[in-house]
């Protein structure tokens, strides 16, 4: 399955859309040595970018029967939690909580190859069409007004 839109992140990082609907997400990843930290396991910042990349899918992903938008979200803020070091293929799994017109209420979990939980997160997402900069709007080539 390939991502609703070009993220050049998640491409370098290699993460693999496995779901994209119904406000739930499913990305995976493979733990490379150039993701790992010294111990050589997976980076959090890895597992951190992974539940933050499935939360903001699982919030932007269609509803049962329609096709996806064209709408972007950004994080507002995400709380993580580590259980324990990541190794091999990792796959987040990410729900909607709840959401409005503006704002998506999200869970995400990370579980390595044996289903043991390696992290988990909540996170707040807006949702934007473009993004203001420097007195300018940036919109997303992809995006329409």
């Amino acid at each position: 399955m390939e991502f609703p839109r070009h993220i050049p992140f998640v491409d370098l990082l290699g993460f693999e859309l496995l779901k994209f609907d119904s406000g739930e997400a499913e990305i995976a990843v493979t733990v490379r040595d150039e993701l790992c930290n010294s111990w050589m396991v997976a980076h959090g910042g890895l597992t951190m970018t992974l539940l933050d990349v499935a939360m903001a899918h699982a919030a932007r992903s269609p509803k049962p029967g329609a096709e996806p938008t064209g709408q972007g979200v950004v994080t507002i803020e995400m709380k993580t939690s580590f259980m324990r070091p990541g190794l091999g293929r990792l796959v987040a799994r990410a729900r909607i909580l709840h959401g409005t017109a503006s704002l998506a209420f999200c869970e995400g979990t990370v579980t390595d190859e044996q289903g043991a939980l390696v992290g988990h997160a909540t996170g707040t997402f807006k949702y934007l069409n473009g993004l203001p900069a420097q007195g300018r709007r940036i919109q997303r080539p992809d995006a329409s007004d």
